[in-house]
């Protein structure tokens, strides 16, 4: 059955399925999901295994309450495939959203919607909805559980025989991740109570009392049999209850809202400086409340400790951590009998003492230390006037192209009302400004653009320059990429308004998009975001208008180092381009005129080096000044276009 083929309305799951020494197995990402929807009890979604060839049989790898079809992937939509999977595609085919953390949370929102009642299910987004919320490209962590672990799991699977095995980084991550303390909103409150508990302990008490852990166990297990199946497993093995900590997890389980006591807790616990109370400790991934990030690690550490226990048993002794979030994850309701239904035998893992402190092996730096290990540059002293020196006696000053057609505008009391600005919620003032800047990069796109063309709009927000070109270039195809989902839901409102056919949205990372396209564009993309723009349209040697902005938050990533050219590299250290992306923020209008100058002088060097490494991969590339400057601070443009298709 295609997908083409509708019978309801649902959204449709799109999962990889892929072969490993002529088996088919599911990659990881696949796993988590199809394991998530076990989990929720979701029905909301049509799943589709995607695969390149007639694979062989993989009903026995997904869940059976599940009803789940084979698709080829020349048989994917368009959207679709402009994406890596994992991808969620809506009815209509207009709304993609794509990547793992993306795909799974939209997953926990839809089962809320059609279960209010699933607490347990809201839950796992976390405080304030925002588990792993933050894409990979700018979070540490939510690269760590979306892309390290799962990749170091695959990896290890491929030879877990290896002569030389060695724990991978991103686990060792994560044992010393589990071993910091823990910070939460209520984090005083619960300091205190562990302060308390611990002076119980340590002073006699009636023997046949329930404990606070004890107590809360056994009613979450009440509370929850009656909820769902499976009741609350018992912890297995000699771990000592981990009290407040596991209290206050177990509390957040509890079908029933916990009611919060009214006392103020004894004087003397509360004289106790905040900086004397006792840290708490880890019971799940994230700290003391299972979320998604458990839901995420729980399959890629399953068959990781599977493959130990087979091949390499001694190493488990090395990530005690590790072992003990195994066990407590199995002991929340629902999660095995999800994973059974996934085809996961979890293990009993026998309790594994805890080291005082973390091992040698684990005591890894993070990306941010390990920036910091790095040998100590001289110091730099001083504004951007020595930097600005020096660059200016090797020959290398800003470069502005004379704008191509300065006067031109759009006819905007022409326009429909959900294409302007001015309908939005913004000052006239603004929307004015928001005018006049896209005015300039509807001109650029339009001199580059031809009939039949794909653009991107990335870091589309609202949609303001999409939705614009959409309308004005109906004989172009639209796609508007954007990692916030309200923003993307707003422009989808908007564009439905207008009953536009050649557009199309994408809620993803940009290093989820793998489509091809002529035009890239990006109004404002802050700090890197325009860097990786700019590389995503010379991969695929597209034309790109992009407008930088935020030039104070550009800093080196895993994909990026600055400067970004040769010519500059050879001339300035990092520090130095950094005090120049500093300075080029210094453009407010409320700043003195000679302030104002160096900044855009500051932003001219900056996007000239951008344009150098750009001209390394063939293109040549303007850097312009929008008309009228007023428009915005961070008033200028790169216009870049591949060799092969000259300067327009």
């Amino acid at each position: 059955m295609k997908h083409t083929d509708r019978k309801d309305d649902r959204e449709s799951l799109f999962l990889e399925l892929s072969t490993l020494n002529g088996e088919t197995v599911l990659p990881l990402h696949s796993s988590i999901a199809l394991f998530l929807l076990s989990y929720c009890e979701c029905t909301s979604f049509r799943v589709f295994l995607v695969s390149s060839d007639c694979s062989r049989s993989w009903k026995h790898l997904v869940p059976a309450s599940l009803e789940v079809l084979e698709i080829r992937a020349e048989e994917l939509p368009e959207l679709v495939k402009a994406c890596r999977l994992t991808a969620v595609l809506d009815s209509e085919g207009s709304f993609c959203r794509a990547g793992l953390a993306v795909v799974l949370r939209h997953i926990i929102q839809r089962t809320c919607q059609v279960q209010p009642s699933r607490r347990d299910v809201a839950s796992l987004l976390g405080f304030k909805n925002t588990c792993l919320k933050a894409c990979a490209e700018v979070s540490q962590w939510t690269r760590l559980c979306e892309l390290g672990i799962p990749s170091a799991v695959e990896s290890h699977l491929l030879n877990p025989t290896d002569e030389t095995f060695h724990l991978p980084t991103a686990i060792l991550h994560l044992e010393k991740k589990l071993g910091e303390p823990v910070r939460v909103h209520n984090d005083d409150k619960l300091r205190r109570q562990k302060l308390q508990q611990q002076k119980k302990t340590s002073s006699p008490s009636d023997p046949d009392q329930k404990g606070p852990v004890e107590e809360l166990h056994q009613q979450t297990q009440t509370s929850t049999e009656s909820e769902r199946e499976g009741p609350l497993v018992e912890l297995r093995g000699t771990e000592p209850p981990r009290g407040v900590e596991l209290s206050a997890a177990l509390a957040k389980l509890s079908v029933e809202e916990p009611t919060s006591s009214s006392t103020r807790g004894p004087s003397d616990i509360r004289r106790v400086k905040t900086a004397e109370l006792p840290e708490l400790e880890h019971v799940f991934a994230e700290g003391l409340y299972f979320t998604l990030t458990d839901v995420v690690l729980l399959p890629c550490i399953h068959q990781y400790l599977t493959s130990l226990q087979k091949h390499s048993p001694c190493a488990l002794s090395r990530v005690p951590l590790l072992l003990r979030w195994y066990r407590r994850v199995q002991d929340i309701p629902g999660v095995r009998g999800a994973a059974e239904d996934c085809g996961m035998v979890l293990f009993a893992v026998q309790p594994v003492e805890v080291p005082a402190s973390p091992q040698p092996e684990a005591l890894l730096p993070s990306d941010a230390e390990q920036e910091n290990l790095r040998p100590p540059e001289k110091p730099f002293v001083g504004g951007p006037r020595p930097t600005l020196t020096k660059l200016q006696e090797n020959g290398i000053e800003a470069v502005f192209s004379p704008h191509p057609c300065p006067s031109w505008s759009l006819r905007w009391e022409d326009l429909p009302t959900a294409v302007n600005p001015t309908e939005g919620k913004m000052s006239d003032t603004r929307a004015t400004r928001k005018q006049q800047q896209l005015n300039n990069l509807v001109a650029m796109v339009t001199e580059l653009a031809q009939p039949g063309h794909t653009i991107v709009d990335f870091c589309s927000g609202g949609g303001h320059v999409g939705i614009v070109l959409a309308h004005t270039l109906p004989h172009c195809q639209v796609i508007l990429i954007e990692n916030k989902e309200e923003s993307l839901l707003r422009a989808k409102d908007r564009s439905s308004q207008l009953g536009l056919s050649n557009i199309g949205f994408i809620q993803a990372n940009l290093d989820y998009f793998t489509g091809t396209f002529q035009i890239g564009v990006a109004l404002h993309a802050c700090g890197v975001a325009t860097d990786m723009v700019m590389d995503r349209c010379v991969l695929t040697q597209a034309a790109f208008v992009i407008s930088p902005c935020c030039y104070g938050f550009i800093q080196n990533t895993l994909k990026f180092s600055f400067p970004r050219s040769n010519k500059f590299s050879e001339i300035l250290s990092c520090k130095e381009h950094m005090i120049l992306c500093r300075f080029a923020d210094q453009t407010a209008v409320q700043l003195p005129p000679e302030r104002r100058a160096i900044g855009k002088r500051c932003m001219g060097l900056v996007d000239l080096d951008r344009s150098w490494a750009a001209e390394t991969h063939g293109y040549t590339v303007r850097v312009i000044t929008m008309e009228p400057e007023s428009c915005s601070p961070k008033n200028n443009m790169l216009v870049g276009v591949p060799g092969s298709r000259g300067v327009a």
